[in-house]
């Protein structure tokens, strides 16, 4: 997310801190980067972590059962408040960084530096889609290859007017809204259709399966979770002048709204399909409402917290979550060999969820630490390194 060169003397700057702003200087190499992408990255993925590993962890696989605490509902990971936020927060991120990569040839119209610019992002998602199939069977359920379809994708739309990208959001929705129509009363009669629904269609590496998992099926399918991207790609355009209090105020709007149809109007609906396709915000119905009120909850967290980071750049607490923001897939990928680890050392007891925050926030004291004197020292994420090395 390097939005252009630094002055030579910034690098030492970096390290004793910034006045409060949008940018921050990188302390080994110096680039000037702005804050709150970062550090809303980190602060996302802070909760990917915790809900990764209370899904992993509990004996319920993180359902709340009849008499849980209002925490433990708050955290499930297939129906809570909280789930799938997180993750469509660091997918909006991505459309956000996806507009930084490419603003200066998108703006210049320079032909050869697009070409270049659309090449990058289509190697950087294959990298990332092929090594994501691989990482699944480490950590069963993970983004990481929906997230480098949509890197394929982004290298199709950042040409695109700010109007044609929402529309491919809007079509994206749809889509989804549409086949969730079609799918409810199937299953609702006994008729699955397993032949597009069916379970852990990567491990079958069949063309169809892979397709359908990537666009339809999987834990972060592209119908509908490209509006989240499409929708950073269009703010990710507004930069740094974002109407940050405007756009929060009306994500908070929106995700208020969207739950209060839902508690309201869905228990007058006899239509289980309506219900479903249309009113419900449960992550896995791909409804209408869960498409648009994880949105709003999106829009409104990056908004709040770049807001935040900006007025405090020069905190510490700020430059080191940007350090680990700036880190983000290493950490990614280290939090699950973590897991395992633990796992290993008998320290993963299914207990609920106190064990899976305390265990998370093990982690992530270790890992912002390290991402920090990683920074300091080399400047870049060993896994980052591999990515750019070779996905350009």
């Amino acid at each position: 997310m390097n939005t252009s060169n630094a002055p030579a003397n910034t690098a030492s700057g970096a390290i004793a801190g910034n006045a409060p702003g949008p940018y921050t200087y990188h302390p080994r190499s110096g680039r000037r980067r702005l804050v709150g992408p970062d550090v809303t990255r980190a602060l996302a993925l802070i909760g990917v972590v915790i809900m990764n590993y209370h899904g992993f962890m509990d004996e319920n696989f993180g359902h709340a059962v009849p008499g849980s605490s209002f925490m433990t509902r708050l955290f499930d990971p297939w129906t809570g408040v909280l789930s799938t936020r997180f993750a469509a927060t660091f997918v909006f991120v991505a459309g956000v960084g996806v507009t930084l990569l490419t603003n200066r040839s998108r703006l210049a119209r320079d032909r050869q530096a697009i070409s270049a610019d659309r090449w990058r992002l289509v190697r950087r998602g294959a990298l990332l889609y092929g090594f994501g199939i691989f990482f699944d069977w480490v950590w069963a359920g993970t983004i990481l290859p929906y997230y480098g379809a949509m890197f394929i994708v982004a290298a199709l739309l950042f040409t695109l007017r700010s109007r044609w990208i929402a529309l491919v959001g809007v079509v994206a929705t749809a889509s989804a809204v549409s086949i969730q129509w079609w799918a409810v009363p199937r299953i609702y009669a006994g008729n699955y259709p397993y032949w597009l629904f069916g379970p852990n269609t990567f491990s079958e590496h069949m063309p169809r399966g892979l397709l359908y998992d990537v666009f339809v099926n999987g834990t972060h399918p592209l119908l509908p979770w490209l509006a989240f991207l499409c929708a950073g790609i269009i703010i990710g355009r507004a930069l740094p002048a974002v109407p940050y209090v405007r756009l929060a105020l009306g994500g908070v709007a929106l995700t208020a709204v969207c739950y209060a149809i839902n508690h309201w109007v869905t228990p007058q609906m006899s239509s289980y399909r309506l219900s479903q396709a249309i009113l419900s915000t449960q992550p896995f119905s791909r409804g209408l409402l869960y498409v648009l009120c994880t949105l709003g909850s999106s829009v409104a967290a990056f908004c709040i917290v770049s807001l935040v980071a900006e007025r405090f750049a020069s905190s510490f607490v700020v430059r080191v979550l940007q350090l680990a923001g700036q880190t983000s897939l290493t950490l990614y990928v280290g939090h699950a060999y973590f897991y395992k680890i633990a796992d290993a050392l008998g320290f993963v007891q299914p207990t609920g969820l106190g064990r899976s925050l305390t265990l998370a926030l093990v982690y992530w004291v270790l890992a912002i630490v390290l991402a920090a004197l990683w920074q300091f020292a080399f400047g870049i994420g060993p896994v980052e390194w591999f990515y750019r090395k070779f996905g350009g």
